[in-house]
């Protein structure tokens, strides 16, 4: 199967002393939707982090689409959501997306549908006009997502996307992670929530920086011999101690 991202032997030391990754060695199939799946501290910003080539690597290598992490080549066919707000508090919710369109280079003329594409896709047309200083935290992080989406990217990197926000609108935007992985976009997404692991297509089990497992859901559940992922990872816990 064709990799968007292979990583081998990837360990991280940060601070000189707290090794965040030990020696992990995956490869992403394309498409899909991943779930790097631990719980607070186990090493996924770390590791999304270095996909996108912004975490200094101790050792080991990744390759993204077979380049280089961190490639200029990569920019125009990566984004990558942080937890941390990725858009500008004194600017509206629309401002924010004509910005963000204009320095990615899109057509000019193609901006204004663009951004009212991007407002429905995230369930925020009626804040268009909003300072994203007024919006409420879930309003913000799907402004955020929104940005994410400008360039029709091949790899989107989502670091807790669904964090903060009410049940009704996590489906929504899990129904739109799993169109956009339908339409072939691969998409990475970190989260402490097992509940949230059962709506991807692969995942990627990590534990105080190692990886505990790489498989589908469902094979994770049948190997284990458990009825949820998070009986399945506390069982892979158990056998790794």
């Amino acid at each position: 199967m064709e990799s968007s991202v292979k990583l081998k032997d990837l360990s991280v030391t940060l601070g000189g002393r707290v090794k965040a990754l030990q020696n992990v060695t995956v490869a992403f199939p394309i498409g899909k939707t991943i779930g790097v799946i631990g719980p607070s501290g186990a090493g996924k910003t770390t590791l999304i982090r270095s996909i996108v080539g912004r975490q200094h690597i101790t050792s080991g290598d990744i390759s993204v689409f077979d380049l280089p992490a961190g490639s200029p080549a990569l920019r125009r066919q990566l984004t990558y959501m942080t937890q941390e707000l990725s858009v500008y508090s004194d600017l509206s919710v629309r401002e924010n997306l004509k910005y963000f369109a204009v320095m990615s280079g899109q057509p000019k003329k193609q901006i204004k549908n663009l951004t009212s594409n991007l407002l429905k896709e995230v369930d925020l047309t009626d804040k268009a006009d909003v300072l994203v200083s007024n919006l409420s935290g879930g309003q913000k992080q799907r402004a955020s997502l929104a940005v994410a989406l400008i360039g029709s990217p091949k790899l989107m990197v989502l670091d807790e996307p669904t964090v903060g926000l009410d049940p009704v609108l996590r489906e929504k935007l899990w129904d739109l992670f799993t169109r956009l992985a339908s339409e072939g976009i691969t998409l990475i997404i970190s989260s402490h929530s097992m509940d949230e692991a059962n709506r991807c297509d692969d995942l990627v089990l990590i534990r105080d920086g190692k990886l505990i497992a790489h498989s589908s859901p469902d094979k994770l559940r049948s190997q284990t011999g458990t009825k949820t992922i998070e009986a399945a990872f506390l069982k892979l816990v158990g056998d790794k101690e």
